[in-house]
């Protein structure tokens, strides 16, 4: 960080004192925290958002106290003063996400944790609050409103934050989407910001659950779904009509999808494949004339659009970081990029007229910092450290490796050395999803692990998103089967390649990544020392059963199979009499993702067998860790379940002490 620092204006400390004065108040200085906790820390601030006229930015701030919460605030720029709107401890309500609708004023996303009937699940309010507080925050989407005009008042709807235009021409309003009438048939209401006052634009119909409007403001687009038979339509507007654009199966075709329009109306932006990869292209509404504006060979297009505040038109893809076709852009990135050359440069925030912005940039040893940055000034200066208590010298590069599965088939993975000589303890780290990916950067879990002195691997395996539809679509009814091999092959690989020990490794995994912990020590029970699951899946008949409650039942039964001799086959749950493996589970008691009866039942079965195993459950914890005392709690658990079962590099030969019995 020092070098860093060297490379930027003398404002940069002044303004660091300024924004971050309060980030300390009533936290205790001689405390001496855990090395673990130095990883386990939520960062410091979040998602930075400058207001249209670039003179605010509000900001969320995780503060550590006795009791640690979050707070929603905003600095003015040009006064030096700062805003406290909003607080909370991240358990029954979590601010989800805030968004300017003007100078004066913030929308917010807030995330509660409710129960429909019997069902445990996530509801959503929006909350408008001024920059500066005053007033207080209140409902935006009064429901008491609504109802009155709703076919159902009875069902009050999950989401109300579903924000499809942020109608930058009429700061006073923006339109959202709300399933008021039928539950998951959304109409677009357009309401007003600053009373909650809220008029009906459109009415639900033709089973449209997402709207899109163009850049004109107008409502063009609605995408329909069967959620029985996954058929889904996207309808094009026209007058009081409705064409057809795209037809497909979403369960079983590839399909196209649109992602917004250009300034030109008649111009629409999709995701379709060219091949077996997703690229971008954009449909010719008047011509019906396609044409491919962004690929990259071998892998998925992925992301939304970027749009020019000035011009209002798409100027790039949020893939793998951010992809500019604008020239202007183009420049501004090659510049932050020629000043900040060993980072990874990411533009997240302007302001209307683009002479002020926020640029965040990490690396895999930077642990994620937010510059602030004027174009008239030609200054860049520091804003945040989200991590300024972790070393950067002591953290370890990624390199990006490909091994062969045993089938043949190319794995990419990360591969993260620690310090020194190898073989060294090793972790293999798969990802959650199964439909997500591994990308290089820094992460507080692979950081953690190799300051430990522990090699880490995390593999894309099969069923990973971003390597083509078939990859993709691997996963469907194949969870501990061909990408399960694929961990094994990747753990067998660190042990060819000599970076692990045969006898010195653990298996550690969150959400998916548990299951697939737990399912490596029934497939491979000699493989692993020890295998820590987080918020694991350990029945997938279970997964199948708590889906019938929800409308995606159909879905989940199309990925995961619902053969219950077949599930049970592949489920840890109901294999745990052959595990040999010591076993850490932690679940949060609040999951609603996952929810905890998946480690409760898994912790019963070992109990019964008389298996080596604990298991802790985090009051009041989600699927993400998002509290502070539950992060903190896991972190130490791990810390010692594997100080316990994993040999340091320096002791190959030591010997390993027995766990405990389960609490």
């Amino acid at each position: 960080m020092s070098s860093n620092k060297a490379l930027l204006p003398t404002t940069l400390v002044t303004l660091l004192l300024l924004v971050c004065s309060f980030s300390t108040l009533g936290a205790d200085q001689t405390k001496a925290e855990p090395e673990y906790e130095k990883f386990s820390s939520l960062p410091t601030y979040w998602t930075p958002s400058l207001s249209p006229d670039g003179s605010k930015i509000a900001f969320v701030q995780n503060v550590e106290q006795e009791e640690a919460f979050a707070m929603l605030a905003t600095y003015d720029l040009k006064k030096g003063e700062k805003h406290y709107l909003l607080r909370s401890d991240n358990e029954r309500v979590k601010i989800n996400w805030y968004n300017w609708v003007n100078n004066e004023r913030l929308v917010v996303s807030a995330r509660y944790e409710t129960r429909r009937g019997t069902t445990k699940v996530h509801d959503t309010r929006l909350l408008s609050i001024k920059f500066d507080g005053e007033g207080g925050a209140f409902n935006l989407v009064e429901w008491e409103r609504i109802k009155r005009r709703a076919g159902n008042p009875n069902h009050i709807p999950q989401f109300h934050d579903d924000v499809i235009d942020w109608l930058p021409d009429d700061p006073e309003h923006i339109l959202i989407a709300l399933d008021a009438e039928v539950l998951g048939l959304p109409s677009v209401y357009k309401i007003n910001v600053n009373d909650g006052g809220v008029s009906r634009i459109i009415r639900g119909k033709k089973r449209i659950r997402d709207w899109m409007t163009d850049q004109q403001n107008n409502v063009r687009i609605g995408v329909s779904l069967d959620y029985d038979t996954g058929e889904r339509e996207v309808f094009l507007k026209e007058g009081d009509d409705w064409r057809t654009l795209f037809a497909y199966n979403a369960m079983s075709d590839k399909g196209e999808y649109p992602v917004g329009f250009a300034k030109d109306p008649n111009i629409l932006y999709f995701k379709g494949y060219k091949g077996d990869f997703r690229a971008l292209y954009t449909l010719n509404l008047t011509t019906n004339e396609r044409t491919e504006v962004y690929a990259d060979e071998g892998y998925d297009v992925n992301g939304s659009l970027i749009y020019s505040p000035v011009t209002r038109d798409a100027i790039g893809v949020r893939h793998d970081g951010r992809h500019y076709w604008d020239e202007r852009y183009v420049a501004l990135q090659n510049g932050i990029d020629a000043g900040l050359p060993d980072y990874d440069n990411t533009l997240v925030s302007f302001s209307d007229d683009e002479q002020t912005y926020v640029v965040y940039s990490e690396s895999d040893t930077l642990p994620g910092v937010y510059l602030l940055g004027d174009r008239k000034e030609g200054t860049l200066v520091m804003l945040f450290e989200q991590y300024a208590q972790i070393d950067p010298a002591k953290l370890s590069e990624h390199t990006l490796i490909e091994y062969e599965a045993r089938d043949g088939i190319k794995i990419e993975a990360y591969l993260t050395l620690p310090k020194g000589e190898g073989p060294f303890p090793t972790i293999i780290h798969p990802h959650g999803g199964p439909g997500a990916r591994d990308f290089s950067g820094f992460d507080y879990w692979t950081a953690y692990f190799t300051s430990k002195g522990y090699a880490v691997l995390r593999p894309n395996f099969r069923g990973s998103r971003g390597y083509g539809y078939s990859f993709a679509q691997s996963q469907m009814k194949g969870w501990g089967l061909a990408m399960q091999d694929d961990i094994t092959d990747a753990a067998n690989w660190m042990v060819e390649q000599g970076h692990a020990e045969q006898d010195n490794m653990c298996i550690v995994g969150a959400s998916y990544g548990g299951y697939a912990a737990l399912m490596a020590t029934v497939k491979t029970p000699d493989l692993f020392k020890c295998a820590v699951s987080f918020a694991g899946v350990s029945s997938l008949k279970h997964v199948i059963i708590h889906s019938r409650r929800f409308l995606n039942n159909e879905f989940v039964k199309n990925q995961i199979g619902d053969d219950y001799d077949d599930l049970e086959a592949r489920s840890p749950y109901y294999n745990a009499k052959g595990i040999k493996t010591p076993i850490l589970l932690v679940h949060g008691d609040e999951d609603r993702v996952v929810p905890p009866l998946h480690s409760r039942y898994m912790a019963d079965e070992l109990d019964d067998y008389d298996k080596v195993y604990k298991y802790v459950e985090l009051e009041s914890g989600d699927h993400n860790l998002s509290i502070q005392r539950n992060r903190h709690i896991f972190f130490k658990e791990m810390d010692a379940f594997l100080d316990q079962h994993l040999r340091p590099a320096s002791k190959a030969s030591a010997a390993t002490a027995n766990v405990s019995a389960s609490e």
